[in-house]
């Protein structure tokens, strides 16, 4: 793919010398003849490197740079003048420009520091693809990992898309940055939507962008999600708590692919990939009325469950030592480690919260525990079954009659036994030698929770 460049100069003369040169060395050039037109062109073509002349009337080029690292900071810019000094390079280079080049310009330098800042601009975007694909990796071995990393597999390169469900910190997320990374797409950005948190009045506003006076303190342009979007993936986050006036919108672009923005006129055509996710039932919704069933059919083309937790505690040993190292090296602590008994003890617990839950225990215990090697008994309750009935045990122990002690040792062995047993009360009953009716007599008398099976 051919590198873009947009060349800012008031003389006309410099301009078609230098789109000459540029064009000959493979660029696509674009021209501005101040620095208002060069916001504009920037808007319009999105050029991988912006070359600057300071003296301009009007708007000049410290000016416009400013403008142009507050919109774009990641745009380079190559800052030229024929009256230069050492206070005026510094000032660019300290407001964010790449390099400072005087005129009469040498062909030889301009063409090196073009490219130099072309190629530092590529290897940041290495150095970014890098991180994200260290922070958006899918982690664990077990069945459902398996399945949901084939899935993927076969989803991602093509431009299907994709609605992802999955319960609260499941890793949803993670998918949708896995999906983008892996597709054809993955050279453009993923620009994330929280639909749950944008109030109804401003959702035009974020989705499709305002233009300057649009209203009440819109003091500039600003341009939309699907904007932004562009070219790339758009990931609608928890699409089941958006609005119905905010479906109905969405769901308008979705379609028609293009939009105006909030108090313009110009029509954008848009190519975006979209993915969605939620923690609710779509289906259900529909039948409430709170979500759109053409949105519905729209968005899921390609559903991809993601599993909770308490469905793939294999990837729980996996998952702890991957949460110690990234807190050992983010905070300087001191690595620890999980002994077997301490993970058999996290592979028995529910884990409503996912994996967010399990990373948020993790990280508790790093800073809590002062052994390198956590054991099962610093694993608090709820998380910790074993605990509850120590605890009651000692209670027991720690009582002052004989019936009291009885009664809470009793209680306590009833609660080990149902865990054990998954709560299934038969298979209580038989592993502890009792009727049935007495057993499901004593879990009422004592108050004993619990979920499973009769």
């Amino acid at each position: 793919m051919a590198r873009s460049i947009l060349l800012v100069d008031d003389e006309e003369s410099i301009l078609q010398t230098l789109e000459g040169i540029f064009s000959d060395e493979g660029f696509e050039v674009t021209s501005a003849i101040s620095g208002t037109q060069a916001l504009e062109k920037i808007e319009e073509v999105m050029p991988d490197l912006v070359l600057l002349d300071i003296w301009m009337p009007g708007m000049d080029g410290i000016e416009t740079l400013v403008k142009i690292k507050d919109a774009y900071p990641n745009l380079q810019v190559v800052m030229m003048s024929g009256h230069g000094s050492i206070e005026t390079a510094v000032k660019a280079t300290k407001l964010g420009a790449y390099d400072f080049i005087e005129k009469p310009l040498s062909l030889e330098k301009l063409l090196l520091s073009v490219n130099n800042a072309l190629d530092y601009n590529s290897l940041e975007e290495e150095i970014s693809l890098f991180k994200e694909k260290q922070k958006f990796s899918i982690t664990g071995h077990g069945k459902a990992v398996t399945e949901l990393r084939e899935q993927i597999r076969i989803v991602a390169p093509t431009d299907a898309w994709v609605l992802i469900s999955g319960e609260n910190g499941t890793g949803k997320e993670l998918v949708a940055h896995t999906i983008h990374r892996l597709s054809k797409r993955n050279h453009k950005p993923i620009v994330e939507v929280n639909c749950a948190a944008i109030p109804e009045e401003l959702i035009e506003s974020e989705l499709f962008g305002h233009e300057k006076g649009a209203f009440t303190g819109a003091s500039g342009m600003r341009k939309g999600k699907f904007d932004l979007a562009h070219e790339g993936t758009i990931f609608l986050d928890e699409i089941g708590d958006m609005s119905l006036k905010a479906q109905s919108k969405t769901l308008r672009i979705l379609q028609e692919k293009k939009f105006e923005r909030v108090g313009g006129v110009k029509t954008i055509k848009v190519d975006v990939r979209v993915l969605a996710a939620t923690n609710k039932d779509l289906e259900a919704e529909i039948e409430k009325g709170t979500f759109r069933e053409d949105l519905y059919f729209r968005l899921n083309v390609i559903p991809i469950r993601v599993a909770p937790l308490r469905e793939r505690v294999e990837d729980i040993p996996e998952l702890v030592e991957e949460f110690l190292r990234e807190f050992s090296l983010s905070t300087n602590i001191e690595k620890k480690e999980f002994s077997e008994e301490a993970i058999k003890v996290l592979q028995k617990y529910e884990w409503p919260g996912n994996i967010r839950e399990l990373k948020n225990l993790t990280e508790r215990l790093m800073i809590m525990t002062k052994d390198r090697v956590l054991l099962a008994k610093d694993i608090p309750s709820p998380y910790n079954a074993s605990f509850d009935v120590e605890h009651n045990l000692m209670t027991a122990f720690s009582s002052g009659k004989l019936r009291e002690a009885k009664n809470e040792f009793e209680k306590a062995f009833i609660e080990s036994k149902l865990k054990e047993c998954d709560g299934n009360i038969s298979q209580t009953a038989d592993a502890i030698g009792v009727e049935r009716s007495n057993l499901h007599k004593k879990i009422k008398a004592y108050g004993i929770d619990f979920a499973g099976p009769p």
